[in-house]
């Protein structure tokens, strides 16, 4: 089982942000988590990462046939990107979409996802956990 692990705007900074909400480990630590998560349950993860809308719905675009799921963290392009919306609806590869705050507790803003109908399902709230239940989701 291959998949792509896609987070979005200012994932990169995962670490130094808001450290009460998004912890102090690495983007890069996290990915290294579920690297080794996923070599113990036999499956092959790829990691991309990236602050510009149109890269993020190329990679959904390009995950077609290549990969056989997505976990995607698309910060805040979750509450108003239609263009990743319709890119994840043009492909049938699954999405399990992921945040590591729990969205509803926060601003008001946050509690809205154009891209939740399109997704396979949501995990929210469990920090760098989040990815480590998407992708578990797709072992089952």
């Amino acid at each position: 089982m291959k998949i792509l692990i896609l987070n979005g705007v200012n994932l990169n900074l995962t670490g130094r942000r808001e450290k009460g909400v998004y912890g102090s480990e690495t983007l890069e630590s996290i990915n290294a988590e579920i690297a080794a998560y996923a070599k113990k349950r036999g499956a092959e993860v790829a990691f991309y990462q990236s602050n510009l809308e149109g890269e993020l719905c190329t990679a959904i675009q390009n995950a077609e046939g290549a990969y056989d799921g997505i976990v995607l963290n698309a910060g805040a392009f979750t509450h108003y990107s239609y263009a990743l919306r319709d890119a994840i609806a043009a492909v049938s590869v699954p999405v399990v979409e992921v945040h590591m705050s729990n969205v509803h507790a926060r601003e008001e803003f946050r509690r809205q996802s154009v891209l939740t109908s399109v997704c396979r399902g949501e995990v929210l709230g469990f920090g760098k956990n989040s990815y480590i239940l998407a992708l578990e989701s797709f072992l089952l």
